[in-house]
């Protein structure tokens, strides 16, 4: 019989969610261990081989580990959900000239919701995962923290988790850092592991090549959309480029144009197919509008607006800034410029070490 409850852990066949398990295992939790099979690598038409957390390699490591250690473990086949959501909404947001972020949209809308209901019908108090963030209960509110190991933390992908999902959530990674987990797995017989290659590629886009799946996903996309131009903040015609969908704000490189000085994507313009660049101080902006916004610390902005560190993007440090709830929106004003906010990436904020919330950025700004 436990003596902590029933934990169903989600087990990628990586270091970080096996690690995961074992050690709830060993704390007295009855877990439970699934692998999600989220994408079927044939159908990406890569050129890349077949690896990652899909793939039949990590499947069978992570069932391995489970039957090793004598906690139950199956495999949920989530590949249709996923595909008709992420990958639809992937491809529409390049379409619709913005930079989509792919991850943060499956951990709010697929895993969660498919880790949740199958906990629900195998009885199981809790999920777990193996992200490098923590959580806590305050003045009624569960609130996310970036993990200890600040390489590795990953509360910025965890904005958009709703309180409930919170509440039944443990994160056994938080408090530790990279080096100490795998000293752990070489601790535990699991060298090999240790030494597992991690991949930060997009998992349906195992070669990191999102420009061909995109041309593989919209057939004759190259035609719909050649003979755009390029063109400054003025409205000078600088050449043609190659589609609007194959770039993004901020871009540089990969550009096949020679300007005689390094120029950069800064607006996208997908109603006329105009790529529109500049020179590195044009990517300033001290504004954004964000919006599809998720609270986790607050359940609404304080009415006077609050002072926070806001994140762009995955390994931006953040930036300060003062946000105000206009709506269901967040106005986001900088107390300095930062550079390539990109519309339909996440923006998060922090207030001291904790998440605030977030969403998605709409547009940028001068104020």
């Amino acid at each position: 019989m436990s003596t902590k409850g029933r934990v169903l852990v989600a087990m990628s066949g990586g270091i970080d969610s096996t690690v995961a398990a074992i050690m709830l295992h060993e704390q007295g939790y009855e877990v439970v261990g699934i692998t999600m099979k989220t994408w079927d690598y044939a159908s990406a038409g890569g050129s890349k081989k077949e690896t990652g957390c899909c793939s039949l390699d990590s499947i069978n490591d992570a069932r391995e580990i489970a039957v090793n250690k004598g906690f139950a473990h199956m495999i949920l086949d989530i590949r249709n959900e996923f595909g008709d959501y992420v990958i639809d909404n992937f491809v529409g947001e390049y379409m619709a000239g913005r930079t989509p972020n792919p991850c943060v949209l499956c951990n709010t809308h697929i895993k969660w919701d498919a880790l949740l209901r199958r906990a629900d019908m195998l009885n199981c108090e809790f999920i777990a995962t193996g992200h490098y963030a923590r959580v806590r209960e305050e003045n009624g509110r569960y609130i996310i923290s970036p993990g200890l190991d600040g390489n590795k933390d990953q509360s910025y992908v965890l904005w958009g988790l709703s309180q409930e999902s919170l509440k039944r959530t443990l994160f056994p990674m938080g408090g530790f850092k990279k080096a100490d987990i795998k000293q752990m797995a070489i601790d535990m017989g699991y060298e090999a592991l240790a030494k597992k290659s991690e991949s930060y590629e997009i998992c349906f886009v195992p070669d990191n090549d999102y420009r061909g799946f995109l041309k593989r996903r919209v057939p004759g996309l190259e035609s719909q959309v050649a003979g755009g131009t390029f063109q400054d903040k003025a409205g000078n015609v600088l050449g043609e480029h190659k589609g609007y969908p194959f770039y993004t704000v901020g871009q540089r490189k990969g550009l096949d144009i020679a300007l005689g000085k390094p120029m950069f994507v800064t607006e996208i313009r997908p109603e006329t197919n105009t790529v529109v660049l500049g020179e590195l101080d044009d990517l300033d902006r001290n504004g954004m509008w964000v919006g599809k916004v998720n609270l986790q610390k607050y359940s609404e902005l304080p009415a006077e607006g609050l002072d926070v560190i806001a994140k762009i993007r995955y390994k931006d440090p953040g930036s300060p800034a003062f946000i105000r709830q206009e709506g269901d929106r967040i106005v986001a004003e900088f107390y300095k410029h930062v550079k390539a906010i990109a519309p339909g990436q996440s923006a998060v904020f922090y207030e001291g070490n904790d998440v605030v919330g977030g969403g998605w950025i709409e547009s940028s700004f001068e104020v």
